[in-house]
């Protein structure tokens, strides 16, 4: 598709760009452009080529075979000597990384790592660029620059490396910024924070912006233009308000329309049923240093959850919205058997931790899932494997046949292997977790979970990791099966439009503590807190 600007000099024009692995094409000829001052989304699912055709206009992607042109201010990108290349890099043409806590240097204070930057690029002295990486922490919004700049990246926040991380791409005014999913792993209040940021900065200093994202709130909110990217092609590009309204691509549409919707079985609460599960003044804290002579002979106390009730009922979803450091994963780790706490916590009527057999035993009836299911899969088991593990240990009394006729009945609950014949089954149940989609692994953990029948199931931000389609995909899955097996959820995220979809009843958390609680339709309709009104209005 070829869509370039009247204007005879855009800042960047990618013209027939074409991005080839061992002769595989991966990107497929296409053309872009990006005007001085403009902010232009680039727009897809994982594998539509989007986030490797940013890194190639740097020619960061490894062992990539390039073709076409990337015309930065008539100079191509793709053509021109490595050494020239890299005088652009952090200079010119700057880039924020999605997950800032592998692309910082752990090794290094985030002032040395801004100092770096400004002595390599702009020749300041040492005492100059640690004076300037102060006022750029400063003006991105870090409390106590001077404190701060001191510490290592594990000992900041999401938010707060985040925003070292634009510091660090913005210390040279480059001309070009290149944002790929800078928001993704931040709640939703920081989201708008980092957006807002970026918005001021972009601003203040006239750079162009080419974010990369899959989040569509993100581009209505910030972006002037689109560009829509599917299996390495551009199937659409125009306004922001053109695209949006009336999209012209059926994936496109798709996308737009990929908002999780609410399909509940509105089960009403029985007066009278004893609770799934149930809380009732839960405290979990962790020991602390403390400074000084004092940590020799005693330890400080973090309370991480405080006086905390709740209750599961049969049939519905409890959803725990919070950002992070909220307490609400360490409240699902409590209810989980995982972590000591004080107060009540009850299963059924049992406690956890009378012994290690009755533990076992109350494990069954809760299960999890997690947020990543490519770190929670074990890489060196086969799908039968994985899915077989859970009735080794609660029904050891199976054959090898019947494990492996519950194995693929549970496959087929969670909608993996409906339009295969038998040996296309038997190849699937031999295949490992890196051979299946971030969809198809999130159903792999569901069906892990559910092939127990456990009672409840503890969800960890379970559509996090997932695109938007794959993520209304896994919430319709978890819907359906809450209704075909009276199945109760916990729920932990921080993402509203999830708890709209899937909650029955919504408890708050800040700081630890239950700020607000009760039926999600009154809370997120209603919202009597300050702390929730700012988490709804954060999520638009």
């Amino acid at each position: 598709m070829s869509n370039l600007n009247s204007q005879s000099a855009p800042l960047l024009a990618v013209k027939g760009l074409r991005i080839s692995f061992a002769g595989q094409a991966v990107v497929h000829d296409i053309d872009f452009y990006i005007n001085a001052g403009e902010k232009l989304a680039l727009v897809g699912e994982s594998g539509s080529g989007k986030t490797v055709t940013a890194l190639s206009l740097l020619r960061l992607v490894q062992n990539a075979e390039l073709h076409g042109q990337a015309l930065f201010q008539g100079q191509d990108l793709l053509s021109m000597p490595e050494r020239a290349l890299r005088g652009l890099r952090g200079q010119a043409i700057s880039m924020i990384f999605q997950e800032p806590m592998t692309a910082l240097n752990p090794l290094l204070t985030i002032g040395a790592q801004i100092a770096e930057v400004l002595e390599l690029k702009q020749g300041l002295s040492r005492p100059q660029a640690a004076q300037k990486a102060i006022e750029l922490i400063a003006e991105t919004g870090i409390y106590e620059p001077e404190r701060r700049i001191k510490a290592y990246p594990h000992q900041l926040s999401g938010g707060q490396r985040q925003r070292a991380m634009i510091a660090m791409a913005l210390a040279c005014q480059p001309q070009l910024l290149l944002a790929d999913e800078p928001t993704t792993a931040l709640d939703v209040t920081l989201r708008g924070q980092i957006l807002d940021l970026l918005a001021r900065l972009q601003k203040k200093n006239g750079m162009a912006v080419l974010m990369i994202t899959h989040d569509l709130n993100l581009v209505r909110r910030f972006a002037d233009r689109v560009i829509v990217m599917e299996n390495g092609r551009i199937v659409e590009q125009g306004t922001v308000s053109d695209v949006f309204e009336c999209p012209q691509h059926s994936y496109t549409r798709r996308l737009i329309n990929s908002k999780p919707t609410r399909d509940l079985t509105e089960t009403a609460l029985m007066t009278g049923e004893p609770a799934v599960m149930q809380a009732r003044a839960l405290r979990v804290s962790y020991p602390t240093s403390l400074p000084g002579f004092k940590g020799w002979f005693s330890q400080g106390t973090f309370v991480a959850v405080q006086g905390a009730d709740f209750d599961v009922q049969p049939g519905r979803t409890l959803g725990i919205m919070g950002e992070s450091g909220s307490g609400k994963s360490t409240l699902a780790l409590a209810a989980l058997g995982l972590l000591p706490f004080k107060g009540m916590l009850q299963v059924m009527g049992q406690a956890w931790g009378l012994s290690a057999t009755h533990n076992q035993a109350m494990r069954r009836r809760v299960q999890v899932v997690f947020q990543d299911p490519f770190s929670s899969l074990s890489p060196r088991l086969t799908v039968e494997e994985i899915l077989g593990e859970g009735l080794v240990v609660h029904e050891p009394g199976l054959s090898l046949f019947e494990r492996r006729q519950r194995v693929e009945k549970v496959l087929l609950d969670v909608g993996m292997g409906l339009d295969m014949n038998q040996t296309q089954r038997d190849n699937l149940l031999q295949r490992y977790p890196h051979e299946f989609s971030g969809g198809q692994r999130q159903r792999l953990a569901i069906a892990r979970a559910l092939i127990v029948n456990p009672l409840i199931l503890v969800l960890d931000e379970p559509t996090s990791a997932l695109d938007v389609t794959i993520q209304k995909q896994v919430l319709q899955l978890l819907q359906r099966l809450q209704r075909e097996h009276s199945l109760s959820y916990l729920l932990i995220t921080h993402d509203v439009e999830v708890i709209q979809a899937m909650a029955h009843d919504v408890m708050v958390m800040k700081d630890g503590r239950v700020v607000e609680s009760g039926s999600a339709v009154g809370v997120l309709e209603n919202p009597k807190h300050n702390y929730t009104r700012a988490l709804l209005t954060a999520a638009g």
